[in-house]
């Protein structure tokens, strides 16, 4: 990637950047292969008709346009209805709460298949996602103001915190107000829950630090001689992970709390 990057002069900015990028290569990487593989089956490289000792010839070529999807359509509605679906086949007969980070379909796939599901969008993800583009000389004052809108004891008081923070904000940023306004169904779910469950649900990092440390012991040793033996180096790990004071935070795939 580094190599090809620099050969193209290519710079990358953002995530769309990338699988720009990652389509190129993917196109240059298959380029390749069928060449080598016209090669192995001719018996001779292109150009080398020195040792060419076959009757099959080279018969140029076309441009081909190959359509693509690395992860599951883009991560759309239906690639989502379809895990949602799978995971019923498997046995989930409901969920209570499903706490996701904003990807694109994800809460209309859930309560397609599990329509009494609460569906919580993670705090964590919400803020920096509305606070990325705030100059440094106001995200102090302006996430102490947020804060006392996520924070409440009471989703009342948030509203009123909401409408506060509109007024004070609103004409520099904007866009902050609109995201909470047009997300607070799905932002404000925890607030029906005591203070112990509302930690658990109102951001995906718990479960996500829970899987991170699953993965680290099972990164260290990637075969196992049995199915039996990896889940109990997960069960033991398990138990060690659930010991802690706190649990690991971390932000990255979206969870589900059964």
């Amino acid at each position: 990637m580094r190599g090809y990057l620099k050969d193209n002069g290519i710079s990358v900015k953002s995530g769309t950047g990338v699988n720009a990028v990652m389509r190129d290569m993917m196109s240059v990487l298959l380029e390749g292969a069928l060449d080598k593989e016209l090669n192995e089956e001719l018996g001779y490289s292109k150009y080398d008709y020195r040792n060419k000792d076959t009757d099959n010839s080279r018969n140029g070529h076309s441009k081909k346009t190959m359509h693509t999807s690395y992860v599951g359509e883009n991560e759309s509605a239906k690639f989502w209805l379809s895990i949602m679906n799978g995971l019923k086949n498997r046995g989930v007969e409901d969920i209570l709460i499903a706490c996701v980070d904003g990807l694109s379909g994800f809460p209309q796939a859930i309560d397609a298949v599990y329509p009494q599901t609460e569906i919580q969008q993670c705090i964590i993800h919400q803020i920096r996602n509305s606070t990325r583009f705030v100059s440094y000389k106001d995200i102090k004052k302006l996430m102490a103001d947020l804060k006392r809108v996520y924070a409440t004891p009471t989703e009342e008081t948030a509203l009123s915190e909401l409408k506060l923070f509109r007024d004070k904000w609103d004409y520099r940023y904007p866009k902050i107000y609109k995201s909470w306004h047009d997300n607070w169904a799905t932002l404000s779910t925890y607030f029906k829950y005591p203070e112990t469950v509302r930690k658990l649900i109102y951001t995906t990092n718990a479960i996500e630090g829970f899987n991170r440390q699953l993965r680290k012991v099972t990164k260290s040793k990637t075969v196992f001689p049995t199915d039996e033996s990896l889940l109990k180096m997960l069960y033991l790990a398990m138990m060690d992970i659930t010991k802690m004071d706190r649990p690991p935070a971390g932000l990255g795939a979206d969870t589900l709390t059964a």
